[in-house]
């Protein structure tokens, strides 16, 4: 009998996984439209953060991650959002929360516990009755730092492109 299954072109180990596969798109944009839409999110190198309406996080890619130090995505799956919130008065936003504030800066807490600035962007997901809400992130801590760091010291820059007192130019 398993003779006969394996001259058949099959073994009964390959018949439970068997897939059947739709045919291929016709167009570029039917081709888009049948790809998984975490498998996209998973690829873009944007941090990538979704929440829940009850302040749950849901998802985050690999650039989010690693935006705050987190070895896989896996560590912040299922945690509430205040866990990477730097101010504790944030620690029950969720949906509202991150809708409220698109195209603002917000502040992060990295693993090692240091502050990420972030610029977060509208919802993907903007419907009222949208359970979650889906929002890229960029870092500006960088940007930031070295704005207060001018602001503090202005002209310190051209410190650094004058001659020693004395010398002529």
């Amino acid at each position: 009998m398993i003779g006969d299954n394996v001259t058949r072109g099959y073994t009964p180990s390959n018949t439970r996984t068997e897939r059947r596969r739709c045919a291929p798109p016709d167009t570029p944009l039917g081709y888009l439209e049948g790809l998984p839409t975490t498998l996209v999110l998973d690829r873009f190198p944007v941090p990538i953060l979704a929440v829940h309406q009850n302040g749950v996080i849901v998802y985050v890619n690999a650039a989010f991650a690693d935006m705050l130090g987190y070895p896989s995505c896996s560590a912040l799956i299922n945690r509430g959002a205040g866990h990477i919130l730097a101010d504790p008065a944030d620690a029950d936003t969720g949906i509202d929360g991150l809708r409220g504030r698109s195209n603002v800066v917000i502040d992060l807490r990295h693993q090692d516990g240091w502050v990420v600035h972030a610029l977060v962007s509208t919802s993907a997901l903007a419907r009222v009755d949208d359970p979650v809400a889906l929002v890229a992130l960029h870092d500006v801590t960088e940007q930031l730092w070295a704005r207060t760091a001018f602001e503090l010291h202005p002209g310190w820059s051209d410190a650094c492109h004058s001659p020693p007192s004395g010398e002529d130019r």
